[in-house]
């Protein structure tokens, strides 16, 4: 039995093969219609989210499966001081294969650990986000044709943003990937990452003004600032507002330069871009039901059967 907890998780064959596999999925969806008749997918959410949980939820069902769980924490037993430990041993009597968002990084590693039945980390605190990072790998490869040999800027919050943390660590797998790190100072990336670029000697720029490295860029990857990682209202105030990507800055951007964000978003992409056939946040959007339908297959063994 296999989890998935980090996108390293995976090799790199492991991860074409499930792009591959997701891939025919957005080609052929009535083939997989029926694959997951009679199985069940958890999806054990401790705090709030809409793509994931409801892209995981699509997932499941257009497989020919059903899902049961819960979307905040309030509304489970954690409620009562349930611990993760005990919620996976008993889910496991109900589910076939589980999704877990939990705001302490290492809950999904925890019940993993305990757990009967497969278990997908679904996002945890400012760590990692699996399949969001898979979704991104997606949407880069159907855009672009590879996952080698371009220059990526991710922008905002470097810090806290667990998507990107995971799609760096991710990307340097890959062949000839620069990156440029666009963020103010206080929400730079976290120093293992820095750290992990220089041992790999893996090309980078830290900059603080998107308008000075938008031109270079080939996939520009927004982030939003977000409020529930601040412990002080005052500065995600400060912050909140520092990156804005609007038409003035699209112009100044390649013809094929595309733009990536996880979602959701608050004013950091001016509405006026989403025009712009170079906006594909929302293909990203429709990309994610794909790759968590695949992995879902994969992880239960039943990827074989429909190739």
């Amino acid at each position: 039995m296999r989890h998935l907890l980090s996108p390293l998780d995976l090799t790199i064959e492991e991860t074409n093969t499930l792009l591959d596999l997701a891939r025919d999925i957005s080609k052929n969806p009535e083939k997989y219609s029926h694959v997951c008749d009679g199985k069940r997918l958890a999806t054990l959410f401790y705090e709030p989210s809409t793509r994931t949980r409801l892209s995981f939820e699509a997932a499941m069902m257009n497989l020919g499966g059903t899902v049961l769980g819960f979307s905040s924490a309030n509304s489970s037993s954690a409620s009562k001081g349930e611990s993760v430990a005990d919620t996976i041993r008993v889910v496991s009597c109900y589910a076939n294969i589980c999704a877990m968002r939990h705001p302490k990084e290492g809950a999904p590693r925890v019940a993993a650990s305990k757990s009967a039945i497969p278990v997908i980390n679904a996002g945890d605190g400012g760590h990692q986000h699996p399949t969001q990072t898979l979704t991104d790998l997606m949407t880069i490869r159907e855009l672009r044709g590879s996952l080698n040999n371009f220059t990526i800027g991710l922008c905002g919050d470097l810090k806290f943003g667990r998507t990107v943390h995971s799609l760096i660590n991710e990307l340097i797998r890959y062949e000839n990937v620069k990156f440029v790190l666009i963020s103010p100072k206080e929400l730079r990336v976290p120093d293992y990452i820095i750290e992990t670029l220089d041992e790999k000697h893996i090309e980078y720029e830290v900059v603080e003004k998107l308008e000075d490295v938008i031109s270079k860029l080939d996939i520009l990857y927004m982030t939003r600032v977000q409020k529930e990682r601040f412990f002080n209202e005052d500065d995600y105030l400060r912050m909140k507002d520092f990156y804005i990507l609007n038409k003035a800055k699209m112009d100044m951007a390649k013809p094929d330069m595309y733009v990536l964000h996880p979602l959701p978003r608050v004013n950091e992409i001016s509405i006026e871009v989403d025009d712009d056939p170079r906006a594909s946040y929302f293909k990203q959007v429709q990309f994610g039901v794909y790759v968590r339908m695949a992995l879902i297959l994969t992880l239960l063994g039943l990827d074989k059967e429909v190739r």
